[in-house]
């Protein structure tokens, strides 16, 4: 593995997916949806060869496939909680038939190495068990983003099975979050709204919390030693929003909201909000498939990660210097100050 193609590379994982290759000697072609955006996120990493395209047309760019010998798959639709509504048309074209559309394309471009960015959306257990790779979700106990992500590892599993010469294993990162998050996804804007204090109150759920550059290395770990067909958790620590925000606050040097918001409360917040996206098509606080997902999954995020830990040496670094990175970069960049009117901020 000597040159990678990595989708979603503006990305938050993407892009210190890049940055990890980069330092490691590796040629990179980063698909992007912007070129202003790809510079901007790669200003001062020189050699990353930026190609523009999108999932939803991936025959667009698949000449840039070729030439290199393993494509990292790390960009989704996933932002459809931000708007309210449904949106499964555009989580099926991108997460699952452009999931298909890039096997394809690489197959032909000669590659024989596909790491795909799967999630523990594609797992479940009962609250408070110990989940692994074999704990699989059923489709009915899915809302639409997760169901994407369950038929796009069943796109890899099903192209394997037809291609005996292609090697492919799949990596399920939990939440992330790290420095360079300029979309922002979720735990960037949680950080922007509880250091501007935007953040109303406690909501319930708990998740499994980790950084984007330890996910990275998963992935670069996996493309070595994975085994084909496999899955690797790569989920990080257990967490509730009760537990989060206190750590976040203090590493912030900001007061945090202690009280937990009532549930009449919070679905009366997510039908205004659903009303609000719907007239102004801005991103919102908080969704009802949002709301609904944090309820249904509530501590049913203990993740066990036995078998990365064996096949792929993972190992996750402190939550404190994750959050400490990230608050870093978004104060350095000047982003509570530019940022200071979002909305955003329930993952």
């Amino acid at each position: 593995m000597r040159s990678a193609f990595v989708t979603g590379a503006t990305g938050l994982l993407g892009n210190n997916l890049v940055r990890e290759l980069v330092a490691r000697g590796y040629t990179v072609k980063g698909l992007v949806r912007s070129r202003a955006k790809g510079e901007q996120q790669f200003n001062d990493l020189p050699g990353v060869e930026l190609v523009v395209g999108d999932m939803a047309d991936v025959d667009a760019f698949a000449a840039s496939l070729q030439g290199c010998d393993t494509v990292f798959h790390t960009a989704a639709f996933f932002r459809d909680n931000y708007k309210g509504g449904s949106h499964w048309k555009e989580l099926e074209k991108i997460n699952v038939s452009g999931t298909r559309h890039l096997l394809n394309q690489a197959y032909r471009a000669g590659i024989r190495r596909f790491i795909h960015t799967s999630s523990i959306a594609v797992l479940d257990g009962a609250p408070g068990a110990s989940i692994d790779e074999t704990c699989l979700r059923a489709d009915a106990d899915a809302d639409d983003y997760y169901r994407s992500k369950i038929l796009a590892d069943r796109v890899v599993l099903s192209f394997l099975e037809a291609h005996p010469e292609m090697h492919a294993c799949m990596v399920l990162p939990g939440w992330m979050w790290g420095p360079a998050d300029i979309g922002p996804t979720s735990s960037g804007q949680l950080v922007n709204d509880v250091v501007n204090g935007k953040l109303p109150g406690l909501i319930p759920g708990s998740f499994s919390v980790v950084d984007a550059r330890d996910v990275a290395w998963a992935l670069i770990a996996a493309a070595k030693h994975g085994r084909r067909g496999e899955r690797y958790l790569a989920a990080g620590r257990h967490m509730t929003m009760g537990q989060l925000v206190p750590v976040l606050g203090r590493i912030a040097g900001v007061k945090t909201p202690v009280r937990q918001l009532p549930l009449p409360f919070l679905y009366t917040l997510a039908a205004v909000q659903e009303i609000y996206a719907r007239l102004t098509g801005k991103p919102i606080l908080l969704s009802m498939a949002t709301l609904r997902l944090l309820i249904r999954e509530e501590e049913r995020t203990c993740f066990n990660h036995r078998k990365s830990e064996q096949e792929l040496g993972l190992s996750f670094r402190a939550l404190e210097l994750t959050i400490t990175d990230t608050v870093a970069w978004y104060r350095d960049h000047g982003w509570f100050e530019k940022h200071s009117a979002g909305t955003r901020g329930v993952p």
